[in-house]
């Protein structure tokens, strides 16, 4: 569970990410730290940058629903495209966060 510093410091930077604003580099690295231990800021910081990527592109009804239920990854180099073979495929769900791959913590 966040304090309500935490929680408020969090919801700025995402705010700031969200915008394109400019982020200090300290305040990103701590950022990402934390989302790699709470499940709730992966998911702010994943929106925010979802939101940066797609603010000057119209989104259409299927993006804000993907987007509302936060699936894909907003990095576009992230995706997998065309056809794999089964090894580039188990070495990309091997990166996915743990609850992809039907592990709890």
């Amino acid at each position: 569970m966040l304090s309500t510093d935490t929680r408020l410091k969090v919801q700025f930077i995402c705010d700031c990410i969200g915008k394109g604003a400019p982020v200090e580099l300290k305040d990103m690295a701590w950022l990402q730290k934390l989302a790699a231990r709470n499940p709730t800021v992966d998911t702010w910081l994943r929106q925010a940058r979802r939101k940066a990527m797609q603010a000057d592109q119209p989104a259409s009804d299927l993006d804000e629903f993907c987007n509302a239920l936060d699936l894909g990854e907003p990095d576009p180099s992230d995706h997998l495209s065309g056809p794999q073979d089964p090894v580039t495929l188990a070495e990309w769900f091997t990166g996915r966060r743990k609850w992809f791959r039907g592990q709890v913590d």
